[in-house]
């Protein structure tokens, strides 16, 4: 088979003012380099858009180098490699790296991770066995310190690392788990089918209200994807010593202005709660031990996962824009 010679990319157009919108992408063609030595060219099969990558469209400092203009965009992706000048990778392999945003990309070896589709899906070394469910599995177990009868609220709880933090404390003992969704379909499939014990529609009235109802007793542990009034909420209702896990705040991630820090943070005196923040990338020590634990539960059924699917490289930026609004359930991931 001949090595392709041309790729699709997705570029960085120019930086989004608020919301992202289609004009800030720009798809283009470009040339395959050959690899070099100790590289590998990848054909993508599946890419991955997620929250984080609105941040490193904007120049502001952060824990991320922010994607340059003109050029592909980052991220992560599973793919087949065409060309290796690599022992222990061959033409066939399939691998796990992070030049997502094309069709095709030549990366260094040393960064890639060879997957088994056999074993498992490969689009699930994207989710709930990759980046998204080590999230999870960090942010909950050593993050927020759950144990055994604590009362967790999950703000996104349909989203990829929302819905299997909550599985993962039902599975470990939680005496109640609650989750906030955006829609009533997405309050459905988590009681219903992931096994929450109580869910709400955020755009139902004020989310404090909803999780006093939903949390009569106050709860332990609170994983944040959201901030903003969610963060308030669970402050409200979060017991003595409670843990506050922060993963995102998708909801001030297209602000054009500062966002008030939630109101009642002086309470943190007297509950004496912690908020922690975090990133994935500090925990990958726990990687073997995560899949060790996790995977089972996946083939079992026990841990469910869902994945939205959109086909074709040229629709990245609107599934991209798609997920920021909260139109998938579970993980958003891209067809090559």
């Amino acid at each position: 088979m001949n090595a392709p010679t041309q790729a699709t990319e997705v570029q960085l157009a120019s930086r989004p003012q608020g919301a992202p919108t289609l004009e800030n992408f720009t798809v283009a063609n470009t040339a395959i380099p050959s690899p070099g030595e100790g590289q590998l060219l990848v054909r993508n099969s599946v890419i991955s858009v997620d929250p984080y990558m609105r941040g490193r469209m904007s120049d502001r400092k952060s824990y991320a180098t922010p994607y340059e203009l003109g050029r592909a965009m980052q991220g992560g992706a599973v793919g087949e490699v065409v060309e290796s000048t690599v022992d222990g990778f061959k033409p066939g392999d399939h691998v796990l790296h992070f030049e997502g945003w094309r069709t095709h990309a030549v990366i260094d070896a040393k960064t890639a991770v060879k997957v088994d589709g056999a074993v498992s899906p490969l689009s699930n070394y994207l989710g709930v066995l990759g980046m998204t469910g080590l999230t999870a599995y960090a942010g909950l177990f050593r993050v927020a310190g759950f144990k055994a009868g604590d009362t967790v609220f999950v703000s996104g709880a349909a989203g990829a690392v929302g819905s299997i933090v909550g599985q993962l404390a039902k599975l470990n003992g939680a005496k109640r788990v609650i989750g906030s969704a955006g829609s009533a379909e997405k309050v459905k499939w988590l009681v219903e089918e992931l096994g929450f014990d109580a869910a709400f529609n955020y755009k139902d009235g004020p989310v404090a209200e909803q999780l006093r109802e939903a949390a009569p007793e106050g709860i332990d542990v609170y994983f944040d994807n959201v901030g903003g009034e969610h963060l308030e909420a669970a402050i409200d209702s979060m017991n003595l010593n409670g843990r506050i896990a922060v993963c995102g705040m998708i909801s001030q991630y297209n602000a054009t202005e500062p966002t008030p820090a939630p109101r009642n943070l002086a309470t943190i005196i007297a509950k004496r709660f912690t908020m922690t923040g975090f990133l994935v990338g500090d925990h990958y020590d726990l990687q073997a031990k995560f899949v060790a634990e996790v995977a089972p539960l996946v083939a079992s059924g026990e841990l469910k996962h869902s994945e939205t699917f959109v086909d074709g490289i040229e629709n990245a930026p609107q599934a991209f824009i798609d997920m920021l609004e909260g139109a998938n359930t579970g993980k958003m991931l891209v067809r090559v």
